[in-house]
């Protein structure tokens, strides 16, 4: 199943008024390390602090009455928790959230907040899928997607459509985008929304170490699974595999896709903090870290880059700033 320019379009149409147009930033600090011209999509300061908000609107909204008197039940460790909490919210819908119990508590808390009822989960132990699906059978609640659904992808892929609108705004045309990469929803977006409006830009996926299935799945020639039982310090880019339409995508869209580290991206989570003035959590970090990293040459280049989310407890954040407290 295909998504188009057009359905991301419709996309920002119904967003329009409800979801943040977020700023494309600049920062000389940053410019003059990379040699480059690099525009910061921020969409940590999106409703909910990230970028999740967008897709769960976009697909909630266009329920129908019938469907929304049951409520909306999701699966997520945070964001798309929050962004489904927060848009059944502003749609007068209930909203049953299975989470699991390692999930970080900024993000429980802010789920609660929102009106959503949690239902915690061991993700070594139990199924959340299998959860979410009893949920829905037994209450008739509509399944909302993390990221496999097309109105997820095309309201996700309004973030790459005002990217592109607002560096045409400025007389520029980036050379190259870079997108940190989980199930692949924002990536199928935003490569969508960028490659529609301009073929020749390279579209760049980044994953963290040990959690790159898209990467992995690129050499392989087809879709694969990975083990995302290790710990890491992005908990939003835990996908254990491509999604069957996000891959359809990714697969045509996406030029490559980059790695980085724990390490990396510790370093990227302090240099935004220090160097940006924002707060950018570990998987909303990926691009950047990927660029701080010297993952690919960048000099010369007009480059986009997407800060994909900002919720993070602040132990975490103390843990980056204090492992580089000089970046």
């Amino acid at each position: 199943m295909a998504v188009t320019l057009e359905d991301i379009s419709r996309a920002a149409a119904r967003l329009q008024g409800v979801a943040i147009k977020t700023p494309l930033l600049q920062s000389n600090v940053l410019n003059q390390r990379l040699g480059a011209e690099v525009f910061l999509k921020p969409e940590c300061l999106q409703h909910i602090g990230a970028f999740k908000f967008r897709g769960a609107y976009n697909r909630i909204c266009q329920l129908s009455d019938t469907e929304k008197a049951f409520g909306v039940v999701a699966y997520s460790s945070g964001n798309h928790a929050q962004g489904v909490a927060y848009a059944a919210k502003l749609l007068g819908l209930r909203a049953t959230i299975v989470m699991p119990t390692d999930a970080p508590a900024i993000k429980q808390e802010g789920t609660e907040k929102l009106g959503a009822t949690i239902r915690f989960y061991d993700r070594h132990s139990e199924s959340r899928e299998d959860i979410a699906a009893e949920i829905a059978e037994s209450t008739g609640a509509i399944l909302i997607p993390a990221f496999d659904d097309v109105d997820i992808i095309a309201g996700q892929g309004t973030a790459g459509l005002e990217l592109m609108q607002q560096l045409a705004d400025n007389d520029r045309v980036p050379d190259s985008v870079f997108s940190p990469c989980g199930g692949g929803g924002l990536l199928a977006g935003v490569s969508t929304a960028v490659k529609a409006l301009h073929p020749p830009t390279r579209v760049y996926g980044v994953e963290p170490e040990y959690f790159d299935d898209h990467r992995r799945s690129k050499l392989a020639g087809e879709r694969v699974s990975i083990d995302v039982n290790r710990p890491t310090l992005c908990d939003a880019l835990l996908a254990p595999t491509p999604g069957e339409i996000t891959w359809s995508i990714n697969s045509e869209m996406v030029d490559d896709y980059l790695v980085v580290s724990e390490d990396d991206i510790a370093y990227a989570v302090s240099y935004a903090f220090r160097y940006l003035k924002l707060v950018v959590e570990p998987g909303g970090a990926a691009a950047l870290a990927a660029l701080l990293g010297n993952k690919l040459e960048v000099a010369g280049e007009t480059v986009g880059l997407v800060l994909s989310g900002g919720n993070m407890d602040p132990q975490t954040l103390q843990h980056c700033l204090q492992q580089y407290p000089s970046v």
